[in-house]
């Protein structure tokens, strides 16, 4: 009988307690420095998730670890009793993965409710040309980006040299992402959900999202298979016959249990039914994870399936946002600023090819939404508004990141460039519609909706409580 490694030993004696107070230390300071970045950022005129975004980054070894290394270590990285130091090391931000992950799962089952194919029926021409250039003019710039960018990259810490192909897809898609959320948060914010501009945008991101992430499930599938055609081909068919079993067989099982669950309830998720939800979610993720894609495409799809069902939509909302949002998010977000170094940039070089990727973020959306807006009857200068709008990524460009490390085709150095990206143009996106609102549609009701004096609120902004439900806080 082989005897076990002391290593493992000692972490299998550690008492729980041990193990749980570093956990509790670190989830108190996350939640706490999300929740005041977030209202630090409102009141400079940025939606929540930008300061948000940036806890996470400050909390990590750009600024936190740099300026106070000790007490970085104290709280990120503790020892554990009996259990050596590079295990340790390893272990904590395990767990935090792990919450993470849960929390990515729920957010993008939420995210899929959100899709409303009825704006699409109503303003169809001006919404799929918006949605297509959306997707494939930064996506191509960000692919002819990456053989500039390659050679100057680092292995990856555990896949090794990147290849180049794997780069050029998430380099790609990172670029072609608008992210709902802070799109529609950002939209009640300035009280124009209501407006030709804002729900046409709203309709073009709902497609572009769509398809970004079932190009971002085929990317999953093309570097996990190692580019071998065959197996991306076995996983893309399973990915379609689930698409299929989902929509013929699960949804209308789903639409007629929820129907009467809400009926019988008031239009609330009883305990129970709430239970069957969250199990229907985690099974989908099951199922994309075994499929060899990642869980949160399988939650996704489940909230795609329903996103006609409005009761459901509201109840879900009701029952998960908050929690979702307060608690999950913030660890998502500081788990991707502890990967995220601003030191991995040495030299100029480096700095000078992250300035030219936010460029072309920036770039991408305004030009080619721009132009598809005009060529579906949008002025010029509404035309700029829909491309600045487009220009938000946010959260969703940090999930495309991450799945983009964890599948080794994205080090430490492009991570960094891309988490700057997102934060950039998720920051640009306000300042850029309130310097081109005046002589459009959008001047008055951002006139009117108290973001530019003091003391603003959501409710105070016009926006009606339909308006509010149709985003995540």
């Amino acid at each position: 009988m082989t005897l076990p490694d002391p290593a493992v030993e000692a972490l299998a004696k550690l008492d729980v307690e041990h193990l749980l107070l570093p956990v509790l230390v670190q989830l108190a300071v996350i939640i706490a420095a999300a929740r005041a970045f977030g209202a630090l950022a409102r009141k400079v005129g940025q939606p929540s998730v930008v300061g948000e975004i940036a806890a996470g980054l400050i909390l990590g070894p750009s600024l936190f670890g740099w300026l106070f290394p000790e007490l970085f270590g104290a709280v990120f990285r503790p020892p554990l009793d009996g259990v050596p130091q590079p295990l340790a090391d390893v272990t904590l931000p395990k767990v935090f993965t792990v919450v993470a992950q849960f929390g990515l799962i729920f957010l993008m089952f939420l995210v899929g409710l959100e899709l409303e194919p009825g704006h699409v029926r109503a303003n169809g021409r001006a919404v799929a040309l918006i949605a297509l250039a959306g997707l494939v003019v930064p996506f191509a710039l960000g692919a002819a980006l990456a053989p500039l960018v390659h050679p100057h990259l680092e292995p990856h810490p555990t896949a090794g040299p990147v290849p180049l192909p794997g780069v050029a897809l998430f380099m790609g898609l990172t670029l072609a992402v608008t992210a709902i959320p802070v799109l529609g948060r950002i939209m009640i914010e300035l009280n124009i959900t209501r407006t030709r501009i804002g729900a046409v945008t709203l309709a073009a991101a709902g497609i572009s999202d769509a398809f970004t992430w079932v190009l971002l499930a085929t990317a999953a599938a093309l570097v996990r298979s190692n580019f071998d055609a065959s197996e991306t081909l076995r996983m893309a068919g399973l990915t379609v016959a689930f698409a299929l079993v989902m929509w013929f067989a699960v949804r209308p099982l789903l639409v007629a249990y929820f129907a009467r669950a809400l009926r019988a309830n008031g239009g609330r998720l009883s305990a129970t039914a709430l239970a069957v939800l969250l199990v229907s979610v985690l099974l989908c993720a099951v199922a994309t994870n075994l499929i060899g894609i990642f869980a949160v495409f399988g939650a996704f799809l489940l909230g795609a399936v329903l996103s006609d069902q409005h009761e459901l939509h509201r109840a879900a909302h009701d029952k998960l946002r908050d929690l979702v949002t307060s608690f999950f998010v913030p660890v998502f977000f500081t788990y991707t600023g502890l990967r995220t170094d601003l030191g991995a940039l040495h030299g100029t070089t480096l700095w000078g090819l992250g300035a030219l990727v936010v460029a072309a973020a920036v770039l991408g959306k305004l030009v080619g939404c721009g132009l598809a807006a005009r060529a579906g009857g949008f002025s010029w200068k509404e035309s700029a508004l829909v491309g600045a709008l487009m220009n938000a990524r946010g959260l969703m460009a940090l999930v495309a990141i991450n799945m983009g490390y964890e599948l080794g085709v994205v080090p430490r150095s492009l991570f960094c460039m891309l988490v700057v990206m997102a934060l950039a143009t998720t920051a640009l996106t306000t300042p850029l519609l309130l310097w081109l609102r005046k002589g459009t549609e959008l001047e008055e009701p951002i006139n009117t909706s108290g973001f530019l004096g003091d003391g603003f609120t959501a409710e105070t902004a016009g926006a009606t409580e339909e308006d509010k439900r149709r985003v995540l806080k």
